[in-house]
């Protein structure tokens, strides 16, 4: 992780004295470090006595993140054509408008500053911060907040080592070269945090359905590519059936990539009678978010996931030849 340049602190702090009000919105399906960043940056705006709304498309079927729906809104608030001039937005987690799914409003015209640690970004400017080397956009805005506000209390904290224990999968992720991303968790721990409490929070909880999901994904998989990749997916009637209450997908990549041989894994699901969502990961070298690419998606090295017209009997081929190229 690169450390946040004081260059980049001044432009950042230039934009939130440059505006009355902020729009503070990440990616649709958002996950924990969408919403830990979310808040993070409520935490910097609020500093600055500046009025803020949180925003977000949703869906938050995800267990640990269910009790922050009330926070945000789904819709942008009316504002005059002044208000407009002087309302900043800010986007974290992702890069593009379209990723931010079906929000009410127009984002167009609004001054936008944006911090991302997605590898498929493609965004340059003063009003940018994007390292694909951070493991969460939690570690920047944690930066942006010591470099802006001080030291975290406990509560900030939290929800920020919330966000980093999210994406780097409770830390499991990380490799030799992240002693700066672990100096970083000790400050948050350092202002009182409980890994123990946050790991409690993230896995426990789930419905009883999910662990039926879970089975079914599982005695449904298949293996290609000479085992090396593991393919399993889910249908409308699965996800009326026993996906209402959210899945749990981490743990459905984890025990197929702890399979013997297996480099990589794909989940397709069938979200409409005419388009899929794909989650891809993989261990180490296949980097899966060259293949998102080819459908229209992004993300990280080893975890990317895209948004695909068809269906899945037609889309699991095309995923599997493509990875067919590169296994």
């Amino acid at each position: 992780m690169i450390q946040i340049s004081q260059q980049q602190v001044d432009s950042f702090t230039h934009f939130i004295n440059s505006h009355d009000s902020f729009v503070i919105v990440g990616h649709k399906e958002p996950d924990g470090d969408c919403i830990s960043c979310c808040l993070g940056m409520s935490y910097i705006v609020e500093h600055f006595n500046k009025a803020f709304v949180l925003l977000s498309a949703g869906p938050f079927k995800r267990s640990e993140i269910k009790h922050y729906a009330p926070l945000f809104k789904n819709e942008l608030p009316f504002m005059t054509q002044s208000e407009r001039d002087h309302c900043g937005l800010i986007i974290v987690d992702c890069s593009e408008l379209s990723r931010l799914g079906d929000i009410d409003g127009d984002f167009k015209g609004l001054d936008t500053f944006i911090v991302d640690h997605h590898k498929t970004a493609d965004v340059t400017g003063n009003n940018v911060i994007i390292d694909s080397s951070a493991p969460a956009a939690a570690c920047l805005v944690q930066q942006l907040y010591e470099a802006t506000v001080g030291k975290l209390s406990k509560e900030h904290a939290k929800t920020l080592f919330f966000g980093m224990a999210t994406d780097t999968g409770f830390f499991r992720f990380l490799r030799e070269d992240s002693a700066s991303v672990f100096e970083a968790t000790s400050r948050l721990v350092s202002a009182g945090v409980s890994p123990r409490d946050i790991y409690t929070d993230m896995s426990g909880g789930k419905a009883w359905n999910t662990r039926k999901l879970l089975a079914l994904m599982l005695s449904r998989a298949e293996r290609h590519c000479n085992g090396k990749l593991v393919v399993t997916w889910e249908t409308q009637e699965d996800t009326h059936k026993l996906g209402n209450e959210g899945r749990d997908s981490d743990a459905l990549y984890q025990l197929m990539l702890a399979v013997e041989g297996v480099e990589a894994v794909v989940f397709l699901r069938q979200e409409s009678d005419h388009s899929c969502t794909a989650g891809f990961r993989s261990l180490n070298t296949c980097d899966v978010s060259a293949i998102a690419a080819l459908f229209g998606g992004g993300g990280h090295k080893n975890a990317s996931g895209a948004s695909i017209e068809g269906k899945i009997e037609t889309l699991l081929p095309a995923i599997i030849k493509e990875f067919s190229k590169v296994l």
